[in-house]
């Protein structure tokens, strides 16, 4: 059995990170199923998907990472073409990649005592972002 629904979230863009395990287990929760995976999936080419331990010092080092590995003040072809000066956001996003699958068993989601569902927007503005969920177990 397949179940799908949405999260909403409001961001402010500029690497804003959110803490999304809490819904994701929700739905899980919700679903009525057992055991299975859970598929978060954001669509659009400007964010992105991982997990971390959510806390403040490992945020900060993941923002900086990607700032080192592309800053927003490089020059890219992206901004060129279409002036809208978030080439860097596609790029992190492609790192990062717009997908995470996880297992749950008797309905809880496996992850490891520190490790959470983060989103994180990368553009250069505040957006609202929706994230589709497909639950798929038994």
């Amino acid at each position: 059995m397949v179940v799908s629904s949405t999260i909403e979230l409001k961001t402010r863009g500029y690497a804003d990170m959110h803490d999304i395990t809490a819904e994701v287990a929700a739905r899980v929760r919700e679903s009525g199923l057992g055991s299975g995976i859970v598929t978060i999936f954001c669509p659009g080419s400007t964010s992105g998907l991982t997990t971390i331990e959510y806390e403040s010092g490992a945020l900060s080092d993941l923002r900086r990472l990607f700032d080192e590995i592309a800053s927003p003040d490089r020059d890219y072809a992206h901004n060129r073409r279409w002036g809208d000066g978030n080439g860097h956001s596609h790029v992190r996003a492609a790192l990062l990649g717009p997908s995470l699958t996880v297992p749950f068993v008797d309905a809880e989601l496996q992850l490891g005592t520190w490790q959470q569902l983060t989103y994180c927007d990368f553009d250069n503005r505040p957006r609202s972002r929706r994230l589709v969920v497909q639950i798929r177990g038994e």
